[in-house]
């Protein structure tokens, strides 16, 4: 093969330096593993590491040194180790199904891969908890627990495949989280190994514990302080009633008036979820569940509990919505009709992807009062950019999930949906929200965590990694911006510690 005239020879051959030498430390870290895990567990090849290289964000990818599958907490212990004492950072991950690059490979590092814990340890019917190994999937607890007439209440839309690891490091939610709290309102205790290769318990069996909340700490921490090797979660009992009530309207703005309109009449639905016209199309088509593809915007309100409270719920609701200009009211039926229909929502991603080439999803929380504003502003700055979006949320709890619809294809038109994210991410914490609400920060909203955050907050968040990981071998470069990125990236003190549009109501 002849080289390439248009670049100089010193950069091929120092390019070729770098890959030798980064071939030589694969190597011998491979060797130094072998001495923990059997030589199987050591995946190292081309092809070996290519499903390594990102998760559900695809858009960025990075390849590992090496990736290491152990199947017992002794050796997760030796590997944080070994880590420690060379200076290798270390990536936990689970399903990979996570949408921030929070599992996003170090190039120098490892990725710990924890798929082989995948079993449940305990299931406790008396006192409703189950104590599961990470790797366990999200709905698989739900499953074991059913026959006992429990369930585990937090239900990401990737619960059949996501895993409670990876829940815990993100936090995550679903469309049942406005009732039933994300991941750390049900999550009772978490095993972790430091980086020092030490054993650690966060959180009790009690209601509170002593000494600081680490297990709330932990959780959302993004595999940044500690690598999670056992969680106990609360298992709640299976509503006897569910109802679904279906709610179709002319226009989002107005769907998204009658979300805060529920949540001032007092009723706390299990579930409150919105979506607009180009994810209904989407749904129906893929999932054939009965949606009225004419309306603009459906809000799909779920109420359980016992059989009169639910009927009380149930018109209450209606009620609510009729003031608010519904055009049509359905409730389903049955329990396969309202499976059915929850079944539209949960398929609303991956129907999307019927859309366009590529889609990107953005992950922000707002008020619930700011609903109607921010989502007239998600339409003018989805002219503005000429890039559709299809609207996708927890609007109960204000959990903004925009699915910017591009083609990858076009030159240019990546990086356009990313400022495009960008910019809906900034709007988010100019009305009083967050950059995010499941989906963690990862290596996606780094530049945006400098909007939302001042020098003296960034300063405290690292100074908490250094408590845990002084030398930062635990999931470097996500989460938490350094300062001088955030100098970089011009929005330190914009504010001047002022609320941006102080004349929007925030509760």
């Amino acid at each position: 093969m002849s080289a390439n005239p248009s670049v100089p020879l010193a950069e091929i051959l120092e390019t070729s330096d770098i890959l030798a030498d980064r071939q030589q430390r694969r190597e011998r870290h491979a060797i130094a593993l072998q001495a923990i895990v059997p030589e199987e567990a050591i995946l190292s090849t081309v092809e070996q590491l290519r499903p390594y290289e990102s998760d559900g964000l695809t858009a960025m990818k990075a390849t590992p040194l090496l990736v290491v599958l152990p199947d017992t907490i002794d050796q997760i212990q030796a590997i944080m180790r070994w880590a420690k004492s060379n200076e290798v950072p270390v990536v936990a991950r689970g399903a990979g199904t996570g949408l921030s690059g929070g599992a996003l490979p170090h190039e120098d590092g490892i990725i710990l891969g924890l798929a082989k814990f995948n079993k449940i340890l305990e299931l406790n019917e008396e006192l409703g908890f189950a104590r599961v190994q990470p790797g366990v999937r999200n709905l698989a607890i739900s499953d074991a627990a059913r026959p006992h007439g429990l369930y585990y209440a937090p239900d990401p839309s990737s619960q059949i495949a996501c895993t409670i690891g990876g829940n815990v490091a993100e936090n995550s939610g679903g469309v049942h989280c406005l009732k039933y709290g994300l991941t750390v309102h049900n999550v009772l205790s978490a095993t972790v190994v430091t980086i020092d290769g030490d054993i650690m318990t966060f959180g009790c069996d009690g209601h509170d514990n002593e000494g600081y909340d680490l297990l709330a700490l932990l959780t959302g921490s993004e595999g940044m302080l500690a690598v999670t090797v056992e969680v106990k979660v609360k298992l709640l009992p299976v509503p006897p009633v569910a109802k679904l009530v279906v709610a179709a309207f002319d226009s989002v703005e107005a769907a998204g008036d009658a979300v805060g309109e529920v949540i001032a009449a007092g009723i706390i639905p299990a579930g409150l979820e919105l979506m607009d016209k180009p994810a209904i199309i989407a749904a129906e088509a893929f999932a054939k569940c009965g949606y009225p593809t004419d309306a603009a915007a459906l809000l799909l309100c779920e109420l359980d509990g016992l059989a009169e409270e639910v009927d009380a719920q149930v018109a209450g609701v209606s009620e609510v919505f009729s003031r608010c200009s519904v055009t049509s009211l359905h409730v389903a039926e049955s329990e396969e009709e309202r499976l059915l229909l929850w079944k539209g929502r949960k398929s609303a991603f991956p129907a999307v992807g019927r859309l366009a080439p590529d889609y990107y999803c953005i992950d922000g929380t707002i008020p619930r009062k700011q609903l109607s504003y921010v989502l007239q502003r998600m339409d003018e700055m989805s002219a503005e950019y000429e890039l559709p979006i299809a609207n996708v949320f927890h609007a109960g709890d204000g959990n903004l999930h925009p699915l910017i619809m591009f083609d990858a294809g076009k030159p240019g038109e990546l990086h356009r949906t990313e400022e495009l994210g960008s910019r809906i991410l900034q709007l988010c914490v100019e009305v009083g929200g967050t950059v995010t609400g499941e989906h963690g920060v990862g290596v996606e909203k780094i530049n945006e965590m400098c909007v939302q955050f001042d020098e003296n907050t960034l300063t405290q968040f690292h100074s908490v990694k250094a408590a845990f990981d002084p030398e930062g071998l635990l999931n470097p470069g996500k989460a938490v911006p350094t300062l001088q990125r955030c100098a970089e990236f011009g929005a330190m003190h914009v504010h001047h510690g002022e609320l941006p549009f102080p004349e929007l109501e925030r509760f």
